[in-house]
């Protein structure tokens, strides 16, 4: 899962690294990546969290209250994306209000993690490698989603 947040663990660096020095600057690698076509905006970390939130809540109303957004603000993100796509990424479950995500947005959301988490290990290696400070990924706990069963 992509997490968005702050990493409070610092990691260790070996002995003699010129980055582990005291007074040495430890830097956070934060990374915004999306996919955009002519038309706007296709498929990045917002629609991320929103169709993790649906698959976790089976609701778009709970996920998009969760992300601090209207209903009708995340049925458009999601409609814009499927349009743009070619194939539904969410579908009506048994409930009148409930949501699942279809086996494409299911496909879809793992290959955006598979790919992003790629990116980051590259950019933190490449980083790591050209500047004289340590580079951690910027991680934090999943916070607690409001309306969400344990």
């Amino acid at each position: 899962m992509i997490s968005i947040g702050r990493n409070g663990d610092k990691g260790e660096r070996a002995e003699g690294d010129s980055r582990s020095r005291a007074g040495a600057s430890e830097a956070t690698l934060r990374l915004h990546l999306w996919f955009e076509t002519s038309d706007g905006m296709l498929f990045g970390l917002g629609r991320v969290q929103l169709l993790q939130l649906v698959r976790d809540l089976g609701s778009l109303n709970k996920a998009a209250k969760a992300l601090g957004m209207s209903y009708r603000a995340a049925w458009g993100r999601i409609r814009n994306t499927e349009e743009r796509l070619g194939f539904p990424v969410v579908a009506k479950s048994g409930g009148r209000k409930g949501f699942t995500l279809t086996p494409e947005g299911e496909q879809l959301l793992e290959a955006f993690q598979q790919w992003y988490e790629g990116v980051e290990a590259y950019a933190q290696q490449r980083a790591q490698g050209l500047f004289p400070w340590a580079v951690e990924k910027f991680e934090e706990p999943d916070p607690p989603i409001p309306g969400a069963m344990d």
